[in-house]
């Protein structure tokens, strides 16, 4: 079939020895289409019924074991941590040699552990499907913080059926769709992430307004644990220009014992990347759980507020919030790029003004106190006598910003140009 889209290819990762009717009717399917498809053997229990493009034993090898040993030992979780383990190094190395541009997996558990592993090593964009027996239930061990798109195969991917055919069409229609996309043509701004929850909205867009009138590109990442960790990929990844961490919140349920945590390593793209961040306390008066009746026995006679029917928030005391500080200081006293730090004397969040249910300036006092004490003299801090989403607050953590990013990016083309004339 001729076609401009021929150079490109749509790499198929699944287990051949019980898939391999499934991927050969997508690799068909794909080629079709006007596409070239690769096929990846991730199986190890017997030889597959047509051979693959990259083999099972290239995989297993990849992944620092051989296949059969795979096979003697019959350690299913061995295997799979093998195979997923060189399906990323293969795929990886595949797309940095700009030899696949799409990769649709097929399988069940441990055929989406091995290919969903490999997708999330590839970077954002890159077109990536799942057709996963397990898509209907919790995937974010899977997705992690990637663009994957997951696709439930209602029945068993166990044979070539009027339901599977059906449901494998589609998955081979949306992965070369995606690929014959273009983006319209836009220019391309410095992009300034910023986090935000409901309770900081009105600081979050306002600084969002400055920033993109001063030809910056703002996104905002919802900080609810995931937000928090993919917005620290896109930093890691050289996304992002500049960072308004206003919203931190995701350290009182990371320390607590929340729903929401982004993890340990929250906080530490910025600085590992030299990005000029300013960072400020937003919500860090509440942890969150689910419906009233999720939150775990030892907090029940603390403070709770239904956020919503589904979301159950409860205040931080003035010890929690001196833990808080504390730990969100020692993150920001390794930071070498312009790093400021804002506190609010008014209140953190929209339920922590004054007559607000949260209100309660002994523990936002603990928390200010905190960064205060443990803050090392390289880290700016700004205190104001005013709440976090009066547009004063905001208007500060953009003007900040946007002088240490410009300031920053000067220097950096300054020193690239002098290492130029320099060589």
């Amino acid at each position: 079939m001729s076609s401009p889209a021929v150079s490109r290819t749509v790499l198929l990762i699944a287990t051949l020895d019980t898939k391999g009717a499934e991927v050969a009717y997508v690799r068909d399917l794909v080629e079709r289409a006007g596409y070239r498809a690769m096929v990846l053997d991730a199986g190890v229990l017997w030889d597959p019924p047509f051979p693959p493009d990259i083999a099972a034993h290239a995989v297993a090898e990849a992944g620092g074991g051989t296949l059969q040993a795979l096979r003697v030992q019959g350690n299913r979780s061995s295997a799979l941590d093998v195979m997923a383990r060189g399906a990323t190094a293969i795929v990886s190395e595949l797309h940095r040699a700009g030899s696949i541009d799409a990769v649709l997996g097929l399988g069940g558990s441990c055929g989406t552990a091995i290919a969903s592993a490999a997708m999330r090593a590839l970077p954002i964009g890159v077109p990536k499907v799942m057709v996963s027996t397990v898509a209907s239930g919790q995937v974010a061990p899977y997705v992690g913080v990637t663009d994957m798109t997951m696709m439930y195969p209602v029945v068993d991917i166990a044979g070539l059926n009027r339901i599977s055919r059906q449901v494998l069409t589609n998955a081979a229609g949306a992965v070369c769709g995606m690929l014959s996309q273009r983006r319209p043509d836009a220019v391309d701004r410095p992009i300034i992430a910023a986090t935000m929850f409901g309770v900081t909205t009105p600081c979050v867009e306002r600084i969002r307004e400055r920033c993109e009138a001063s030809g910056f590109e703002v996104v905002v990442f919802h900080a609810n644990g995931s937000g928090g960790r993919a917005m620290e990929e896109l930093i890691r990844a050289g996304f992002i220009a500049g960072v308004a961490d206003v919203t931190t919140t995701e350290w009182a349920d990371e320390l607590v014992g929340g729903t929401l945590s982004a993890g340990p390593t929250r906080l530490d793209a910025a600085i590992e990347t030299a990005t000029p961040q300013v960072v400020s306390v937003g919500a860090l008066d509440m942890v969150n759980f689910g419906p009233r009746d999720t939150v775990p026995n030892r907090f029940r006679h603390r403070q709770l507020y239904a956020h919503t029917p589904s979301v159950t928030l409860m205040r931080t005391t003035p010890a929690e919030c001196v833990a808080l500080g504390t730990t969100i200081a020692h993150k920001l006293n390794a930071a070498v790029a312009p790093t400021t730090v804002f506190l609010p004397l008014r209140g953190v969040s929209a339920i922590d003004r004054a007559a607000q249910p949260f209100a309660d300036r002994a523990a936002d006092a603990a928390l200010f106190d905190a960064i205060r004490r443990e803050l090392a003299p390289s880290v700016a801090c700004v205190e104001l006598d005013l709440h976090i989403n009066d547009p004063e607050f905001a208007d500060a953590m953009a003007n900040r910003l946007l002088h240490d990013v410009r300031r920053h990016v000067a220097s950096h083309a300054s020193q690239q140009t002098h290492a130029i004339h320099s060589s």
